[in-house]
């Protein structure tokens, strides 16, 4: 589909391309359980088991198997179609929540509440890669036509829905959990996740085409074998880490104020700043390039991150926490900017998969670490963790930034993604 493109692309008018809001409302719904299902297994399982550990873990291992799952479902969803892919794996994530969530009320031990884990964490919908995949195909370089200059536009406006979903996800699974019922959270999850997925698949005219290999056609190359993606790949475990330890970090120092109802607030702010940070980094016209905002944006998340552990106070912590999201939504952005530079399109789902799944990885170890030092040392040292991860995440990026050059098969992807034109916000 072509779309036609004004010398003022701004959010308005990427919202006005033809079929945009088909995908686009039931792809909110669709991924809103994203930001629900960690925080809504900690609070299930903290209050049958009593440990932040055995919750962290059990989320951890829910967000592994997401990580190693995903990708292949990006994969199989630009070889055989989203709706392919997505109408089984709702299915089977509704059962494999129900499941997990009668385990844990029944009071089961802590390895069937594992084996629960794993389909529930593989099943979890690709939503936010879809959505980005059907943007690229609408808006970016065809043959016969160049890249659209709201190519960059579409990648804020996904980083800006994806942090309003972690703003209500949080807060919406807190509420339920905290004032329904301790498996609400995990319940509003997988009924949404059916229910939003089913209307997303339903939508056929928007998604990218099947790009199936014909057994004369060169093997399909995986995304990951793209030095680039690697790197990214990599550098999102540190974005990763800092969700999830300030996930368990921020529900451990409510509860250890006395004010547990606070957690959902404060992870809010923090979600709330990297959403406002998107919305500006798609307003500005950019005159540097992705890969220095990239590597700008890990530099002052990491910065602002060495000093959670030292807050004392709730209304600290919240105003740190903003700060700490405000730094994410750059690198977030400039991330998925890269991408469709750096692969093909026949590798685009797959590619903006491996990178969620490497925030889902960097989240269950981060969740795993924090709940254990919150658990023996206190909440704040919980807070180490977004430190650490960021900081590792920096050195790479600096290692190996050569990587992220993209190739240029086509002048007009080159200058479509690393050279926006000025981006108004309507």
């Amino acid at each position: 589909m072509a779309s036609t493109v004004s010398d003022r692309p701004g959010y308005g008018q990427l919202l006005r391309t033809p079929g945009a809001w088909t995908f686009l409302v039931p792809g909110f719904a669709a991924r809103q359980p994203f930001a629900m299902l960690t925080i809504s297994i900690v609070l299930l399982v903290q209050h049958t088991t009593g440990s932040y550990g055995s919750a962290g873990a059990v989320a951890a291992v829910s967000g592994v198997s997401m990580a190693l799952f995903g990708p292949q479902s990006g994969r199989l969803a630009d070889r055989f179609g989203q709706r392919a892919v997505l109408l089984p794996g709702v299915l089977v994530h509704a059962v494999s929540v129900g499941t997990l969530t009668a385990l844990a009320l029944a009071g089961a031990p802590l390895w069937a509440l594992f084996l629960a884990a794993v389909p529930t964490g593989a099943s979890i919908p690709q939503i936010g890669p879809m959505v980005r995949a059907r943007w690229a195909e609408l808006l970016g370089a065809a043959p016969g036509r160049k890249a659209s200059p709201l190519l960059g536009t579409a990648a804020a406006f996904e980083s800006v829905t994806d942090e309003f979903t972690f703003v209500l996800g949080p807060v919406i699974a807190t509420a339920l959990c905290t004032g329904v019922h301790p498996a609400a959270g995990l319940v509003a999850e997988g009924v949404l996740t059916l229910a939003g997925g089913v209307v997303f698949a339903a939508r056929r005219a928007t998604q990218p085409t099947p790009r199936r290999t014909s057994a004369s056609a060169a093997p399909h190359r995986s995304a990951l074998s793209v030095p680039g993606v690697r790197v990214l790949a990599v550098a999102f475990l540190g974005i990763g880490s800092v969700f999830g330890g300030m996930q368990v970090s921020l529900t451990a120092f409510a509860e250890e104020a006395g004010h547990p109802g606070m957690n959902g607030l404060l992870y809010g702010v923090f979600a709330a700043g990297n959403m406002l940070a998107g919305i500006a980094c798609g307003a500005i016209a950019w005159k540097s390039g992705p890969r220095r905002r990239l590597i700008a944006g890990y530099v002052a998340l990491t910065l602002t991150a060495s000093g959670l552990w030292a807050v004392g106070s709730i209304p600290l912590l919240a105003g740190l926490g903003l700060l700490v999201g405000l730094c994410i939504a750059p690198a977030l952005i400039s991330g998925y900017t890269l991408v469709d530079a750096l692969v093909p399109g026949s590798a685009r789902t797959e590619a903006f998969t491996w990178l969620t799944g490497a925030v889902a990885l960097g989240q269950a170890a981060a969740v795993t670490v924090a709940g254990q030092l919150a658990d023996a040392h206190g909440a704040s040292t919980g807070f180490l963790v977004p430190l650490a991860g960021t900081a590792l995440a920096l050195v790479t990026l600096l290692s190996l930034r050569s990587r992220l050059v993209p190739p240029h098969r086509d002048g007009a992807v080159a200058r479509g993604i690393g050279h926006r034109e000025p981006v108004t916000v309507d």
